[in-house]
């Protein structure tokens, strides 16, 4: 785990046990053992996991919202489960569901948040800034999910935060929603606030995230940059190439052995269709336009694509459904 002079966010050894549980013969449940992780001010630090991996858990003990049953968290220097309204002044939190009144109208509701803080975001900047000007007569209860999103957000930026947490910011929106919250992320990150971010879109963390931190049945399975990531379980030689898939369209049950390295995996997907993902390299493609051209072969569609978070955090948590 890395170790940052300053953390805005530092976790070690957490532990948090539920229950007892009747469907355990009375015996508590772990539901995290052992999660490290460390946020820097000036990043964004993705957390990510499967369902029921933990992710939600460590956050809430972080923000203070559950109490630990072991190991340490410091937030802003601070303990959230002894801190009191000074730690929680200087930290953001926007939660999935929102958490808002939802006979509340948009503005009205801003103001009354931004009166209790001392110094906060000026609320006209951040209404105008995501748009809430254009659903600001609706109530909470009739919003969209995607304006329910920015509203929660401005919500969460209204105390003018040091340390923000984002739990699925994306949710709902649409292309150009989803476009302005990203940049709004970017400026933060760029103006040295610590932003923690937790999401099952690979996409968002991909684009958005400096660090990640991969957790899987409560504990850490990996951590590192996306480039680091990318890189994890190739050998030393495809590492230094972008690992990439090559997608095409042909006929079926073509037998590619000898046409690519053996370090190429080439499976079919489906019936005529096929994917070769490795170091791929411009001879290995000239190999099999050749080949092709020599058994008559005409592809009717081919891409090539980068190896994503999403194939790493695929690769680690396992594809089956839980």
């Amino acid at each position: 785990m890395r170790s940052p002079d300053s953390p805005v966010l530092s976790i070690k050894g957490l532990i948090k046990d539920v229950g007892p549980l009747a469907s355990l013969d009375g015996k508590m449940l772990r539901v995290v053992s052992g999660v490290s992780l460390a946020a820097e001010p000036g990043q964004v630090t993705a957390l990510l996991g499967a369902n029921g991996a933990g992710k939600t858990t460590t956050i809430e003990c972080a923000q203070g919202l559950q109490r630990r049953s072991g190991g340490t968290v410091t937030l802003l220097g601070q303990d959230p489960d002894t801190a009191g309204a000074s730690l929680r002044s200087r930290v953001g939190v926007m939660l999935q569901d929102g958490g808002l009144p939802p006979s509340a109208r948009p503005i009205p509701l801003l103001k009354h948040i931004a009166g209790m803080y001392r110094n906060p975001w000026p609320v006209d900047e951040l209404i105008g800034r995501l748009g809430i000007d254009t659903f600001s007569r609706t109530t909470v209860r009739r919003l969209s999910g995607g304006q329910r999103q920015r509203l929660a957000l401005a919500a969460a930026l209204v105390g003018n935060p040091e340390v923000l947490f984002l739990d699925e910011p994306s949710a709902g929106l649409d292309p150009q929603s989803r476009q302005l919250v990203f940049e709004l992320i970017s400026e933060l990150r760029d103006a040295g606030m610590g932003i923690i971010l937790t999401t099952h879109l690979m996409d968002d963390a991909q684009r958005l995230a400096d660090y990640v931190y991969i957790i899987d049945a409560g504990r850490n399975v990996a951590e590192g940059t996306v480039a680091q990531l990318l890189m994890r379980n190739l050998s030393t030689d495809a590492a230094q190439e972008h690992v990439r898939t090559l997608l095409f369209e042909a006929r079926p049950g073509l037998d590619f052995t000898g046409v690519l390295p053996a370090a190429v995996d080439v499976r079919e997907t489906r019936a005529g269709s096929y994917a070769a993902t490795g170091a791929l390299t411009p001879e290995d493609l000239a190999a099999l336009t050749a080949w092709w051209a020599a058994q008559g072969i005409m592809p009717g569609s081919m891409s090539l694509e980068a190896r994503s978070l999403e194939d790493v955090f695929l690769d680690i948590s396992g594809r089956e459904i839980r």
